[in-house]
């Protein structure tokens, strides 16, 4: 014998049946927010890490896990995902197509914040772009050039380049050379030249870095005496613009001459009796 519950009964397994979905998918939202904060901070309290790669991938989980608890949500409501996730992606590759310059920025500024070839206060110089960094953002890196000019660079533009950075290093190595003349003593040069490197309290002077002298090259016109020596990279500038002068004076005291380019010219007499007449039909 079946028992006709009636009208009632059935608006009651109905309340009953969304009710309990409603509270499932309220559930998944409370769930997938939970889940995503605890996410979001955990990314951001890795050390390692940048404060704005932190600050993007902790938004970037978050966000992701609530996309994906909302798509779930609209599953318990009894929404077709499948149409609506591929709406969705349709959407997202005509955005990325869009704006494929903006994600390449995005992704060379997320793996430039990974593997830091620089950072903030570095001189590096990456293709035609060079100057000292005020900031790395995900988009796009800010320099200062040294007559301090400001550059807006694409992050993809830098790190689609060969990326030299002048800072990264604590030590930097120098060849300082002199020209002398012919017949001017070497030795005598390279002594003038070592008592000034001898005075240098910056130039570094560790097992296996100590200053080197010797005789570079035979020019045109010179005989080239260099020393290399290693300095601090803080130092490198100041030192090889002191020594250059201070170098040149020391050569200068010793009596050392050092020469300069020069170009001798040869007339035969038929050409000087020729400019002569030229001169004087001018003249007249």
């Amino acid at each position: 014998m079946e028992l006709d519950l009636g009208p009632e009964s059935e608006f009651i397994a109905l309340l009953t049946f969304w009710g309990m979905r409603l509270l499932t998918a309220i559930a998944i939202l409370i769930a997938g927010w939970v889940i995503g904060k605890w996410a979001s901070n955990r990314i951001k309290s890795f050390k390692k890490l940048d404060d704005t790669l932190k600050s993007f991938l902790g938004g970037l989980a978050k966000y992701g896990i609530l996309s994906i608890a909302f798509v779930a949500v609209l599953g318990q409501l009894g929404v077709q995902t499948a149409s609506l996730l591929a709406v969705l992606g349709a959407a997202g590759l005509a955005i990325g197509l869009a704006l494929q310059g903006t994600l390449s920025n995005v992704a060379s500024g997320v793996m430039m914040l990974i593997l830091r070839p620089f950072n903030v206060g570095d001189y590096i110089e990456a293709g035609s772009v060079s100057g000292t960094v005020k900031s790395l953002s995900l988009f796009a890196t800010e320099l200062a050039t040294l007559d301090n000019l400001y550059v807006f660079a694409p992050n993809s533009q830098i790190w689609n380049s060969e990326i030299i950075n002048y800072n990264r290093n604590k030590q930097r190595r120098f060849d300082l050379v002199n020209g002398i003349a012919y017949d001017e003593d070497i030795d005598k040069a390279i002594k003038a030249i070592k008592a000034i490197i001898d005075k240098e309290e910056r130039i570094i002077t560790t097992a296996g870095k100590e200053p080197v002298y010797y005789v570079s090259s035979l020019g045109d016109s010179s005989v080239n005496v260099g020393v290399r020596y290693w300095t601090a990279t803080s130092d490198f500038l100041a030192t090889k613009w002191d020594l250059t002068k201070a170098t040149k004076e020391a050569l200068d005291k010793a009596g050392i001459s050092i020469p300069f380019p020069t170009r001798t010219l040869e007339f035969s007499p038929e050409s000087v009796e020729a400019l002569a007449a030229s001169s004087k039909k001018k003249a007249a």
